[in-house]
């Protein structure tokens, strides 16, 4: 088409092609009527120049193209008006092909004819009658031929109680109208005048002798042609999906066009015929009586089509007795004038508006049948829902037969819109679903049943995955027609019609328009614009509620896809209300677990040989129930997996483990109808065992609970068991039972975790997932597995290594290593290893030197398990302890370089320290106490022992505050303890250089010094303080040995006297203890630990060692004092060494320990007051 004619010159040609379009403002004084047409589709041939017939022309002889197709191509017969009547589903044969305008976009879509008949209704007295059905926002407007419907009602029995509302309350006299022969004699004649004016011979040829007999057939011929597509019951074998052909839905439209007539825009088909070339590329032709005036209707009606088809012009051929007489050109913005027809085109727009909303106000219900019915020579529109009238009569929905069509349209716009990824619009989408489902009958229509049930699990989105949708078919047929004759049979009738329908009885009806003449009225009926969503429920958020929706949906569309399944012989199946028995093994052997181990590493099995031939349950590969029931089981298992991931949120492992294996299940029964798995299958796969993987090692941190996760595990719902009943008949789900069976077996737990893990991990790396698109996706979810891998692999570790550890405190006497503990440590050392590996492939330096640690643990349980037990005492300290210690300080040396400094993770950086500070500190322990002289010499076992105290030493972070630094300041204080009394054991025992001695003096005094600062520092460690003291008060006294002077020995005895008084800090705090926590039989001094924790038996031993010490000092001082010319200085501080000294000698040595330390008080703070003294002189 020209700028002028929307036609396009390419035939077939869709959206996105060359389309022309076009706007129009109709005139009529000063009212502007805004019109736009745009053609979507047109199977129109390009159009041609029309002849013009010369005068006296005789119509009535055929012309020798006449009703030959050959000439006009496919679309010719339509193009030249064969068919003058609208077919049924017309307006659903353009919503089918235009899906994307339907639900929001377009308000009306129709047959142009239909439209004309909705706007001529004020003007018209001939009945209307149609069915309007409603698509969200769009109102679907089709000719609802009552005569014929009850003709067919009268054949088979269908629609007898419409036919019974209509007699009881519209035409209580219906009989079937029969077309007169002045109306064949008048199509005849126009199909004639077309194939004339294409012919362009401009006379009439001769044609065969039977053309008589062919004319007079040519009527009745098409009014067959129009038919009814059967309903739901009318065959029982029919049970297949609806296609264009069987239904009648075709959009046989010459055009379809996207018309937007002021505010409303609509979607028209039309057959009008379109002719250009010369000076008028694009006119319309019409054939007229020049006896027969032109009226209001006609008028209406010529300019109608124009503007529906964006025609600027119109030409008339006026005949008299089909002999054509003249022409006449109209241009379209003047046909509102012509005179006997003149109409106003603004109130024309307030027609159309006024009928849309009123039909938008009252048509609320999608999925319903609404009936808009005028009767002939009446002023009242009546609006009807057969769908509720059909209900009321009892009658089945199958009945009905516009149902399979709505259903399929609503189908078809809510796949559209999830194929667009318009889940935004969740209710609309879900609200077209489920009025889908209700009109569709599962027996007869299964597919369609079961993907609408699918796209409803699929609306709730449990993850981010695209939604595949299978869309349905469907088409329409129309053609063009004239209606101008229909008026005139209508109108006879009208004054016997209008006296019917005056008193009928409006209960039934929605809505009523009590005057045409209403219509007229400018914004008489405001459209409110609402669907009433049929009690679809709000979207939940609650995720374990929106799963079991996802679930319900799920189940209902396998049952449809079962139903659909016919097969010679069922299997035996089991009763879906009886619950399938679950099995609960306590422990299973290694090789029974290594077999059921092996689905997991390879989901797909074998299973490409077996798809080449039927499924289990008779399924076909390649059907429409093999692709649904994939996409039902993946969505199952999906759900499930949720529901698990939920459960274990919530610490319900049991429940966990149960949906687990429900997903499991589902992916069982996948595989075993699917020839290959996607890698997003796999992907998913994957995260099962992941997730199965987690609620395992679960189990097994907390067995102490596993009465209340069996009864989680056991239970089971309805829907749960119907959908083992679908699932077990295409498997039987047994590939993953070992994988997902509750045990109260920690160990198994832990090994089925773990070969969970590496399952998951091989499908991971699989050339299959890694080459494919999601690599990127499969790389990390690798490294999360990856670090569960490790962390499986720890645990078990641990758990083995714990058990070395209880079967070796379990021994009643220490004997050698034993096989088991051997076997242990092998197992515990393996998974150490293999778990170390998968921390440093994901460069994990945290969890790396956490397992390094446990491996230095292992080190030292070896170790413990290898000492020399059996010998009194505990023996040397052996090869097998020394080189086990070793490898544990290897091992944390390993993890502390790994770590890098504190800052990178502090409370692993202070755990690593503090067990390699550990393990060197009972090194040096064994060594010093359990000393090998047997095979060392001793000043090597010092210097040993020497390096591990100060590398101990070392490790102990004094200056960080941390939990652990009360930790580090009792370990250093003991370690500066014992090189204190190995230096003074060295002392002592030196014979030879006097440096060494020296060296050792030094050594000792020092750290005797550091150790009491320590305890002193930490203020509730009083025995090791006193013990220390009274250590070092000896190493003074025996220094003294070796001095001939007796002044210096005066002031060495004076300086250990010091000392002394130190420890009424110890006594200080062993007396308020023994006040905070006094024993129930305070005589009884010698046994226990008080509730302070203080041990009184240590207590009693370092008094026992106290007082002697003591008393020597001060007899050694009294000694030295006497001998020597004092002053009156020295004579107070013997006279205060004489007191103390005789308080000791008299003092009770039954008296109860409490008064025993108030009396050491009392005793030291003399001292004390007398040293201070003495030192300030």
């Amino acid at each position: 088409m020209s700028s002028s004619d929307s036609t396009p010159s390419v035939s077939g040609k869709q959206d996105g092609g060359d389309m022309s379009d076009g706007s129009e403002d109709c005139k009529q004084g000063a009212m502007v009527v805004k019109s736009r047409a745009v053609v979507k589709y047109s199977a129109a041939p390009p159009p041609c120049t029309y002849a013009v017939l010369q005068e006296q022309t005789d119509l009535k002889l055929p012309p020798a193209n006449w009703l030959r197709e050959s000439q006009l191509g496919t679309a010719g017969t339509s193009v030249l008006g064969s068919s003058s009547r609208t077919k049924p589903f017309s307006s659903f044969g353009m919503a089918y092909d235009f899906i994307d305008c339907i639900g929001d976009g377009v308000d009306v879509v129709s047959d142009s004819e239909n439209i004309k008949k909705l706007l001529k209704i004020p003007y018209s007295k001939s009945h209307v009658s149609l069915a309007v059905h409603r698509v969200g926002r769009t109102l679907l407007l089709d000719e609802l031929d009552v005569q014929e419907l009850f003709m067919r009602s009268s054949q088979t029995g269908d629609w007898t109680w419409l036919k019974e509302f209509y007699q009881r309350l519209i035409d209580q006299k219906w009989q079937r109208k029969k077309k007169s022969k002045e109306h064949w004699y008048q199509k005849a004649i126009l199909s004639k005048f077309l194939y004339y004016s294409i012919n362009g011979d401009g006379a009439a040829e001769p044609v065969s002798a039977d053309a008589d007999e062919t004319e007079e057939d040519c009527g009745p011929v098409e009014d067959c042609g129009l038919s009814w597509p059967a309903t739901f019951n009318s065959s029982a074998s029919d049970c297949e999906e609806p296609t264009p052909s069987k239904e009648g839905l075709r959009n046989d439209f010459v055009r379809n066009i996207m018309w937007t007539f002021e505010d409303i825009h609509m979607l028209v088909g039309s057959n009008m015929p379109i002719f250009g070339g010369g000076r008028y590329p694009a006119v319309s032709l019409r054939l007229r009586d020049n006896n027969k005036p032109i009226n209001i209707l006609t008028g209406i009606d010529y300019w109608l089509d124009n503007l529906m088809c964006n025609v600027p012009e119109l030409v008339m051929c006026f005949h008299v007795n089909g002999i054509v007489q003249k022409y006449e050109m109209i241009k379209t913005e003047d046909i509102p004038d012509l005179d006997n027809s003149t109409f106003s085109t603004r109130v024309v727009k307030d027609i159309a508006q006024n009928i849309l909303s009123f039909l938008k106000s009252n048509c609320t219900k999608e999925g319903h049948t609404y009936w808009l019915f005028k009767a002939s020579g009446s002023d009242i529109v009546k609006l009807y829902d057969l769908t509720t009238l059909c209900e009321e009569a009892t009658e089945q929905k199958c009945q009905n037969p516009f149902t399979l069509p709505v259903a399929v349209l609503l189908y078809k716009v809510a796949s559209n819109m999830m194929m667009k990824n318009q889940n935004r619009n969740y209710g609309t989408i879900r609200t077209l679903l489920l009025n889908c489902v209700k009109l569709l009958d599962e027996e007869r229509h299964p597919q369609m049943m079961a993907s609408a049930h699918y796209m409803l699990a699929e609306l709730f989105q449990l993850d981010e995955e695209s939604v595949a949708c299978e869309e349905g078919g469907g088409g329409s047929e129309d053609s063009y027609s004239e209606e101008e004759e229909e008026e005139d049979e209508d109108e006879e009738d009208a004054a016997a019609a209008a006296a019917a329908a005056g008193t009928p009885d409006d209960s039934k009806a929605v809505a009523i328009i009590k005057s045409v003449g209403e219509l007229s009225v400018p914004e008489k009926y405001t459209a409110t614009n609402h669907t009433r969503s049929s009690g679809v429920l709000p979207v939940s958020q609650d995720k374990e509620e929106r799963c079991r929706h996802v679930l319900n949906y799920v189940l209902k569309g396998l049952k449809a896809v079962d139903n659909s399944i016919k097969r010679e012989g069922e299997l035996p199946s089991a009763d879906p209300h009886t619950a399938i028995p679950l099995k609960y093994e306590q422990t299973c052997s290694s090789g029974a677990i290594q077999t059921h181990i092996s689905m997991l590493l390879d989901p797909a099995g074998c299973r490409s040989n077996e798809m080449k031939r039927v499924s289990r349950s008779g399924m076909l590969p390649g059907s429409w129930q093999h692709r649904l029931k994939l996409q039902l089981f993946l969505k199952a298992s999906k759900a499930f997996y949720v529901l698990a991931d939920a459960a274990s949120n919530l610490l319900k492992y049991g429940r966990a483990l149960r949906y687990i294996k429900l997903a499991l299940q589902c992916h069982d029964a996948y595989c075993s109808i699917s020839s290959c798995l996607a890698p997003r299958v796999l992907l998913f796969h994957s995260q099962c065992l992941c997730l199965c993987g987690d609620v395992q090692l679960m189990l097994a941190h907390n067995a102490s609970n596993r009465a209340a996760y069996l009864e989680e595990y056991s239970y089971q719902t309805q829907d749960d068991q119907e959908l083992l009943h679908c699932l077990h008949r295409e498997s039987s789900c047994q590939a993953f039972s070992v994988a997902t069976d509750l045990s109260g077996d920690c160990e198994y737990q832990l090994f089925v975790s773990c070969k969970c893990y590496e399952a998951a991990h091989d499908l991971l790396t699989s050339e299959a997932v890694t080459s494919g698109p999601l690599v990127e996706v499969a790389e990390q979810q690798g490294t999360h597995t990856r670090k569960r891998l490790g962390n499986i692999r720890n645990e078990l570790g641990v758990f083995y290594m714990n058990q070395a550890a209880t079967l070796q405190s379990e021994k009643e006497v220490k004997q050698a290593v034993c096989v088991a503990e051997q076997d242990l440590w092998k197992r515990s050392f393996s998974c150490f290893e293999k778990g170390l590996q998968d921390f440093q492939a994901i460069s994990d330096p945290t969890n790396t030197a956490l397992l390094l640690c446990n491996m230095g643990r292992l080190m030292r349980i070896c170790a413990q398990a290898h000492s020399q037990s059996d010998e009194p005492g505990h023996g040397e300290f052996s090869p097998e302890e020394a080189l086990y210690y070793n490898k544990a300080v290897d091992y944390y040396t390993h993890a502390v370089s790994v770590l890098g400094s504190r800052g990178s993770h502090a409370t692993v950086w202070d755990s690593v320290n503090w067990e390699l500070s550990t393990t060197y500190f009972t090194l040096a322990t064994l060594l010093q106490d359990h000393a090998p002289l047997s095979r060392k010499a001793q000043e090597q076992v010092e210097k040993e022992v020497t390096e591990a105290m100060l590398k101990s030493l070392h490790y102990c972070d004094l200056d960080t505050p941390s939990p652990r630094q009360p930790l580090y300041q009792y370990r250093a204080a003991t370690i500066n303890h014992r090189l204190a009394s190995m230096y003074h054991s060295c002392y002592r025992n030196q014979v030879g250089s006097e440096g060494v001695r020296k060296q050792h003096r030094s050594q000792a005094e020092l750290h005797y010094s550091r150790a009491s600062a320590l305890f002193l520092s930490l203020g509730h460690t009083p025995c090791e303080l006193l013990r220390t003291l009274l250590e070092r008060v000896a190493f003074i006294q025996f220094t003294t040995s070796g001095q001939s002077s007796a002044a210096v020995k005066l002031k060495t005895l004076t300086g250990a006297l010091e000392v002394m008084c130190d420890t009424r800090h110890a006594f200080n705090s062993i007396h308020k203890d023994l006040q905070s926590a006094p024993l129930e039989d305070p005589e009884d001094s010698a046994e226990g630990c008080d509730n302070s924790g203080l041990n009184r038996e240590e207590v009693m031993r370092l008094i026992g060692v106290f007082e002697p010490s003591l008393s020597f000092l001060l007899l050694q001082l009294i000694k030295l004092s006497s001998k020597r010319k004092s002053s009156g200085q020295d004579e107070d501080s013997v006279y205060v060494y004489r007191q103390v000294y005789s308080s000791l000698l008299r003092a009770e040595k039954a008296a109860p320990l409490v008064e025993r330390i108030a009396l050491y008080l009392q005793l030291l703070e003399q001292l004390t007051g007398n040293t201070d003294t003495h030192t300030t002189e």
